[in-house]
């Protein structure tokens, strides 16, 4: 099998050439995006860290509250979030909850727009399948490299790492979402004389609404995974006090931060819960 070896394809010598071929010629666009997100993101935690802790955990009862108005959730809020300020992880938090927050936000500004698009065009969507699954099985190590060689140390590279890893989610939840309308339905709206648009925003999209709030949930836990391999780039959040737990192999730390990251998950997962509908009363 020599003869084989000896003619290896050079497979890595291509993207090499590929990745100076991009830094060479469009340095100066990473540098806009690298300059862009990472304002955006330092901006919004430093927003949020502005605030004092109890205020911030107010808000985010009030929140957990008007989405859900459940007591028992508004009470587990805050006292998670107080044991995550008495046990001083208060600053990476809130660090990883912005880190958390964008990224979703990205993904499912781009993911579900992608989704409808794929769900419409059956084409389409066998086009982007094989690229959602190496998106999705890649180890990501291996795409943190060109996202440090384009954006440096950083956040931001934790940032594109994240949303690249992420992404598919929302865009095959909500391609699933929108396929599985029922054809009565749709027919049912279209005999009314309704529009492309109007099936879209009327029919489609309530109905597919569940599964894609189970997209935004994907997102949001996918995305707090990513917080530890983002330390590793530079990237603040509770991730860092957890690789330098691992560093000194120091088992307090670890799971101290550890546990500050599932309480974080927890939380989040059941906010951003889509709630049940309500039972109606008999009269």
């Amino acid at each position: 099998m020599d003869w084989l070896t000896d003619n290896k394809i050079p497979v890595g010598k291509w993207a090499e050439t590929f990745v100076d071929f991009l830094i060479d010629n469009f340095a100066w666009f990473f540098d806009l995006i690298s300059d862009v997100l990472g304002f955006l993101l330092e901006g919004l935690t430093d927003m949020m860290l502005w605030l004092p802790p109890l205020v911030l955990i107010a808000i985010f009862a009030a929140v957990a509250w008007a989405l859900h108005r459940s007591w028992g959730l508004v009470i587990s809020v805050v006292v998670c979030l107080l044991f995550v300020v008495n046990q001083g992880y208060w600053e990476e938090t809130v660090q990883s909850i912005a880190l958390v927050v964008f990224a979703t936000v990205v993904c499912m500004a781009s993911g579900v727009p992608v989704g409808i698009a794929a769900a419409h065009r059956p084409w389409l969507y066998q086009a982007i399948r094989p690229v959602l699954d190496l998106m999705q099985t890649i180890p990501t190590f291996v795409y943190l490299i060109p996202a440090i060689i384009f954006f440096g140390i950083g956040v931001v590279p934790g940032l594109i790492a994240t949303v690249i890893f992420v992404v598919a989610a929302p865009v095959r939840l909500t391609h699933l979402g929108i396929s599985s309308v029922p054809k009565p339905l749709i027919e049912a709206g279209q005999a009314f004389g309704a529009t492309k648009r109007q099936l879209l925003w009327k029919v489609e999209l309530p109905h597919a609404m569940p599964t894609i709030m189970a997209g935004l949930t994907q997102c949001i836990m996918l995305s707090l995974s990513m917080v530890v391999i983002a330390a590793l780039v530079g990237a603040d959040g509770l991730g860092k006090p957890v690789v330098r737990a691992l560093n000194t192999v120091n088992i307090g730390k670890g799971v101290e931060a550890g546990l500050a990251i599932v309480i974080l998950a927890i939380l989040l997962d059941r906010v951003c819960k889509r709630p049940a509908p309500a039972e109606k009363g008999q009269s």
